[in-house]
């Protein structure tokens, strides 16, 4: 019977697509839980200051490996334990975070995905500004309890603000019970069209973020699954495939594998999706060059 720790920076039902292809990955992999396979779950429900007690509580239940995701729950978890494997099932920059300092031989006990990060929001401006030639103003949505990321994320998205002639400023967004607010002062400075952090809080949030930007005509875009839940675009790596892909690595480290021996993967793959009938809710107009690039489009 194997035992994994599952440090989680959001809630089960937040993260709940996610969750279902890891227990799929390791169904594939033969693993079935109350079969060969328990998972203790520890739940900081948005709150990460909560994330080093409930890691360091998985390691005193001495569990095999400890599983999780998102800058907070790896640096909790790396900081709880150095002999106990960790699983990324996605992380930002693992590189800029100073989590490891090779992809290839990540060394130490941390091994998963990274799907970087700061090159993905700049790609995601990109976008923005074809989409709408005119706006000047973006903002970028970020939550600060997930620092250093947001940082080295603006660091990256400001050249490329540069380069495109526009100006991007920074939201922070705490929980959300602020986001309301948060894009009211938007509205307020002008702001037509963002970006957002791809961190737990406001991946558990998505849709209720999409609304209140819709109500306040302002384009968004965010990971493909934005786009489904409301967004205007959605860009990045399907998050599903990772999380799945999880369970490689966990059935690698059972086998006997050093998790420091095992490259960290990065996607190779990134979707764009459109969402038509937002864009029509908001006014704008989806120019041809976006939509034959498009791997979906939402009618």
């Amino acid at each position: 019977m194997h035992r994994i720790g599952f440090l989680g920076p959001s809630s089960a039902a937040g993260i709940a697509s996610r969750l279902e292809a890891f227990r799929a990955g390791l169904r594939d992999l033969g693993y079935v839980e109350g079969k060969n396979l328990v998972i203790e779950f520890r739940w900081a429900e948005g709150k990460y200051d909560r994330l080093s007690e409930l890691a360091e509580e998985l390691v005193r239940l001495n569990v095999e490996l400890i599983v999780t995701s998102s800058t907070p729950g790896v640096l909790a978890a790396k900081q709880a334990t150095t002999v106990i494997p960790i699983v990324m099932a996605a992380q930002g920059d693992a590189i800029v975070t100073g989590i490891v300092t090779s992809l290839a031989r990540p060394g130490g006990n941390i091994t998963g995905s990274n799907f970087f990060s700061p090159q993905l929001q700049a790609k995601r401006l990109e976008l923005l500004k074809e989409v709408l030639p005119k706006v000047r103003r973006f903002g970028f949505l970020v939550n600060p309890a997930t620092a250093p990321m947001p940082r080295e994320v603006f660091k990256v998205m400001s050249v490329t603000a540069k380069s495109l002639t526009v100006e991007v400023q920074t939201f922070e967004v705490g929980g959300p019970q602020e986001i309301e607010s948060v894009f009211a002062e938007m509205a307020k400075r002008r702001v037509a069209a963002f970006t957002g952090q791809d961190e737990p809080m406001l991946t558990a949030n998505a849709a209720l973020v999409a609304s209140i930007a819709a109500r306040h005509r302002i384009a968004a875009i965010g990971s493909s699954a934005f786009a489904e839940v409301g967004g205007l675009m959605g860009y990045g790596p399907d998050f599903s495939v990772l999380w799945r892909r999880a369970a490689y690595f966990v059935d690698r480290i059972f086998k006997g594998a050093k998790p420091g021996d095992i490259p960290i993967e990065q996607p190779t793959k990134f979707e764009l999706i459109v969402n038509m009938k937002t864009a029509k809710a908001l006014g704008v107009k989806i120019p041809n060059t976006i939509l034959v690039r498009a791997d979906k489009v939402i009618e």
